[in-house]
This record gives C-alpha cells, structure tokens and sequence, in this order.
C-alpha cells in the first residue's frame, strides 16, 4: 500500500488510521477521503529541503490546480508555503482563504483582463507572463491602475521530460510560454524591459508531470540559468528569480517507482549552484510549484458496489456509485490507479476486474485491477486520488460533486459538503 494506507484489527481498510468502512457509513459516498497529517508531512519535506539546500533562497507555491478548496489553502499557508493559481476562481479561494497575496503566482495561458485587474487589485506577488499579447494587456491595465506588474516569463527549454533524449530545440509545439530556441524568449523580455508599467522579476519553466526521473529537472535547470547568463551578457540586466516548476512523480500503482523529494532538491541545487559559478551569474531566488506530489498519495475515495457483471472469458464488471464525474483522469487519457475491498482489505486478491462507473457513458474508472473478491454493497476503496479528482470533478448526467473530508490525528471532520440536486440548479433561471 503506502503510508495513508493501513489494515486494522477487524481487517478493514484504515485511511490515516481511520476505519474507511466508519467513514462511508459517516459521510456516504462516493467521499473524498484525505490525510492531513500526510499532506503537512509533504509541505514540510519540500519546505525543509528548499531551505537546506538553497539556504533559504528559495519558495515553494502549492500548485493548487491539482486539489482546490479553501482548506488545502489555509493548510499549505500554515506551513510557510505559496501558491500557484491558474485562473480567477482559484485566485478568488486562496485569497479568501487567507493567503498572503505576496506569495501568490499566477500563471494561465488566455488571462482575461477582469483575472489580470482582479490579481493587480490584489497585489499578487507574480504574475507569469505567457505571451505577448498578454504583456500588452498586462502593461495597458497596469498603467490605467497606476502600478508596476511584478512578472515572470513562461519559457519553454526544449527538454524532453519523459526520455533521455533531452532535445534543447524542436519543443515548440505547446500552447504554454515562449521558446528560447526560436529567439522569441528573448525577445519578449527585451519587450518587457521597454514596458513602463511591468517589471520582470524572473522566468518560469515546467516541463511536464508524473515525471520519475531527475536528469530532466536537471537539464532545465542548466538551461534556463544560461538563458539567463544571455539576458545579462546581451541586455544588461540580471534576472532574480528562477521557478523551476513542478511534475514530481507519484506512485499511483506497483509500476511506479517515484523519486524521493529531497534526492530531487540536492541534485537540482548542485546543477544551479554549479551552472551559476561556471556561468558567473548570481544565483536566482528559486520557486518549485509541486501539486501532486504534495497531495496524491493523501488521498482516497470510498465507493460502494453496486451490480456486478460477468461476461464469461471476457472481463468482469464492478459497478460503483461514482463515476468519470468523481474521476475523469481514465476517460480523458488512461490513468491507472490500484484498489482495495475495504471490508475484505486482509484477504488475498483474488480477481481481476473493470471499474465502472454509473455514468450514461462508458465510464471506466480502473481497467482490470486485481482485487479481493467483491459484491453490492461492499465498500471500494480506490488509492492516490488526491489530485485531479475533486478538482477535475463534473455534473455530467447532473451527479452532484462527492464530500471532501480531512483526517488529522485521527479525528475526521468536512472540508467540503456533499452536494444536493438543488446545488445543480442553483444557477438556473
């Protein structure tokens, strides 16, 4: 299993040392499960390791896109961490949330101009610029608002995060950031330096996720500080900070194999320090953004079985009361996850079977996962959901959206509620 995941003295399933079978019989399900005392442990280990290894020259911002809600805010911020938003409503829940502004950055590929006022009014500590239009927008609405923009530049350094092949020109096939093999990184930052109302603080790079692997961090890394050393040498001004993004790996199944974070730290601190001497560049102030990695593996959903389906010599059917609405990631691109019968957990796995889900559609949650031998009622627990599960959650076939609930010392209480058929048409006129 992993370390959310024990089996107690009845044989159940225990989440954060909490019977998951008294949680579905608490809270119901389909319920988002997730451990605080882990999620807390994960923001200390980066916390700890960006101090140690960068001497407190560095930031680590919660990359909130994977798990949103005005909990997990007030818990990264209470452990001396930022955050990453990607749009106004994500903005809107950490502000309201309490978090310190300052240590907000706000990255997007299309900001509109009510998200850019919205972050300006609020004294967002960096807004991540993605294009030029955008820095135009950017400095218009600065101007009007009488303030300077503090901004980064997303720029993409051509490296291959998922092979060896660490290709530093022909990665420009992405919507997101400026490449800095065709010249239009630089000459965006050149654009910039000319524009009155925003002032460049550093550059941004993330160059992919569930990556298992160090060298790719590395790589970047070199790269985006020479990209530096040519911005001093060719402009004359010295960039200060350098985010390096986010993409940690977790283990969602056996086939996983992640990288300890602090293995990642050291290594990326030795390749700055160095490239910076050899370079003769200071060292920037470093941001990490990692998302998954500090709430993955904290999560669990708890679904009750429902009819089960046998085709002889073709697959079994599980049917849950959760769906693709709950956890979209195996519809939208094949995600694997592992399982467990929560009230079987000390038995063998005896079987292989689908997951599905109780959508009008075919709505797969796990393909062939071998578990203990399951019927209706019993109570499926399915690991390492969360992220990109609540948040990527829909109302397809109007499903209202599961609870959320934290653990923390053993003590079980809502995060988020459950919602009602009158929540799913609230907004309806």
């Amino acid at each position: 299993m992993n370390e959310n995941l024990t089996v107690n003295e009845q044989g159940n399933l225990a989440v954060a040392g909490v019977d998951a079978i008294e949680l579905a019989e608490e809270y119901g399900t389909p319920v988002y499960i997730m451990n605080e005392d882990l999620i807390r442990h994960n923001c200390r280990l980066f916390k700890e390791s960006i101090d140690k290894y960068y001497g407190g020259n560095g930031l680590v911002c919660y990359a909130s896109k994977a798990f949103s809600c005005l909990e997990i805010y007030r818990i990264v911020a209470s452990e001396g961490l930022g955050v990453d938003v990607v749009s106004g409503g994500e903005l809107f829940a950490a502000l309201k949330a309490g978090t310190d502004a300052s240590k907000i950055c706000f990255h997007g590929n299309n900001k509109t101009a009510a998200e850019l006022e919205y972050a300006l009014e609020n004294k967002v500590g960096r807004i991540v610029a993605d294009n030029i239009p955008e820095l135009h927008m950017l400095n218009k609405i600065a101007e009007k608002m009488g303030v300077t923009a503090d901004i980064m530049f997303r720029v993409k350094p051509g490296v291959d995060a998922h092979t060896h092949d660490f290709v530093r020109v022909g990665k420009i096939d992405s919507k997101f950031g400026f490449a800095i093999e065709t010249g239009e990184a630089f000459e965006a930052v050149k654009l910039a330096l000319s524009s009155k109302f925003v002032r460049v603080k550093g550059l941004h790079c993330h160059i992919g996720s569930q990556i298992f692997d160090v060298a790719p961090f590395e790589a970047a890394a070199e790269i985006m500080l020479g990209f530096i050393a040519e911005i001093r040498n060719k402009l004359g001004y010295e960039i200060e900070e350098l985010n390096l993004g986010g993409g940690f790996g977790i283990k969602y199944t056996d086939e996983d194999t992640p990288v300890p974070f602090v293995n990642y730290m050291e290594s990326v601190s030795e390749v700055v320090r160095n490239t910076c001497e050899n370079l003769n560049i200071k060292q920037p102030f470093i941001f990490i953004e990692p998302g998954r990695s500090v709430v993955g593996e904290a999560g669990t959903t708890l679904y009750t079985v429902g009819a089960r389906k046998e085709i002889p010599n073709i697959r079994t059917y599980l049917s849950v009361d959760g769906s693709m609405c709950d956890n979209p990631r195996y519809s939208l691109y094949g995600a694997k996850y592992d399982a467990i019968v929560a009230n079987r957990a000390e038995q063998e796995r005896s079987e292989t079977v689908t997951v599905a889900g109780k959508c009008c559609e075919t709505d797969t949650l796990i393909e062939e996962v071998k578990i203990q031998h399951a019927d209706s009622g019993d109570i499926l627990a399915v690991l390492s959901t969360g992220a990109y599960n609540y948040s990527m959650a829909s109302h397809y076939n109007k499903t209202p959206n599961p609870p959320v609930v934290f653990i923390k010392d053993g003590q079980s209480r809502i995060a988020v509620r459950r919602e009602t058929y009158e929540d799913l048409v609230r907004n309806d006129v």
